[in-house]
């Protein structure tokens, strides 16, 4: 397949959205990474996206939408608590998790009764959703398990050959997903953490916002996407719940303290390393994190020590990144 290259022009969107209408898969970018587009309510193209990224079945999408009305034609309910978070947050890099109407194909949800929307504070990424003239489901555009991609040349490292096109767009200015908010309870909680915090959404609501328990332990085993869903029991509500994610070719070790000996002794074996510490400024780890795992595989490292971030606000969310791309592997 010849993977072509879209420029942000009217004449690019129109033809994405073009490809998207027809079945075909699209990466666009928005705020947060760049996403793998196909039309949400189609099942073939859904399970396309699937077999392009080697992404397990289970493992439900988010699909992103143009306006804010634009909910209302894929929720059976959205709760008094859901309008007032979309109110505040969208457009923006927050994802509700609500109750689906039938419209919605299991293929798009992972098999569950619920859905995963999002409206992008992108303008590119609503023109393409609105090109298309369909809801869109984008998960990440890149091979299942690796670094999120948060530019084109990213995608196109992954995805040449695999999709229909790319939009040849700008680098993403937030660098990590959208935070994912499950709202079918009366207390939201949060399943994916992101640039939105659990306390930002609390101060909105003035109640509380609960964590998922599996963001707060280390997983008893980390399945790798490519052999499938070998823990049936568990149904995740959101992307990054299940599976290995965003592992460079590299070794990652995430480091608690000064990480100078460690690359010593690796370096005195003979091992490429390289450092990454982002001196605790969380906005710029966010942007640089998994463009630098990239840049990192590409200059041919071996091992990366990522020097651990202060877990609170969005260091929580960046260092739930950090700690999966290592594997929970964590020097003391």
């Amino acid at each position: 397949m010849k993977t072509l290259r879209l420029e942000i022009t009217e004449e690019g969107i129109s033809k994405a959205g073009e490809i998207i209408r027809k079945g075909g898969l699209v990466a666009f970018p928005t705020e947060t990474v760049y996403g793998l587009g196909a039309d949400a309510l189609n099942a073939d193209a859904v399970r396309a996206v699937y077999a392009a990224k080697g992404r397990p079945s289970d493992n439900p999408m988010i699909v992103h939408i143009a306006e804010v009305e634009d909910v209302y034609d894929l929720a059976t309910e959205v709760n008094e608590s859901t309008k007032k978070l979309m109110e505040a947050f969208w457009p923006g890099p927050v994802t509700f998790v609500l109750p689906k109407k039938s419209i919605v194909p299991d293929a798009t949800t992972g098999g569950l009764g619920t859905v995963a929307v999002r409206l992008p504070a992108s303008e590119t990424a609503r023109k393409v959703i609105a090109a298309s003239e369909r809801p869109i489901a984008a998960p990440s555009a890149n091979i299942s398990g690796k670094p999120s991609p948060t530019t084109a040349e990213d995608v196109l490292e992954d995805m040449d050959g695999r999709i229909d096109a790319v939009l040849m767009g700008e680098a993403c200015g937030v660098g990590i997903e959208s935070t994912v908010i499950d709202c079918t309870g009366e207390t939201p909680v949060i399943l994916r953490p992101g640039f939105v915090t659990a306390e930002m959404v609390s101060e909105i609501l003035g109640k509380e916002c609960a964590i998922d328990p599996h963001l707060l332990e280390k997983p008893s085993e980390i399945l790798d996407p490519a052999e499938g869903s070998a823990d049936a029991d568990f149904k995740p509500k959101s992307p990054g719940m299940k599976y290995k994610h965003y592992s460079p070719e590299a070794r990652v070790r995430i480091v608690e303290g000064d990480p100078a000996p460690y690359k010593k002794e690796a370096e005195e074996e003979g091992i490429r390393t390289a450092v990454l510490d982002y001196k605790g400024d969380t906005g710029e780890a966010a942007r640089r994190f998994f463009a630098d795992l990239r840049e990192l595989d590409r200059q041919g490292i071996e091992l990366i020590l990522v020097c651990a971030i202060e877990e609170k606000g969005l260091g929580f969310s960046i260092m739930n990144r950090m700690l999966k791309s290592a594997g929970y592997d964590v020097i003391n």
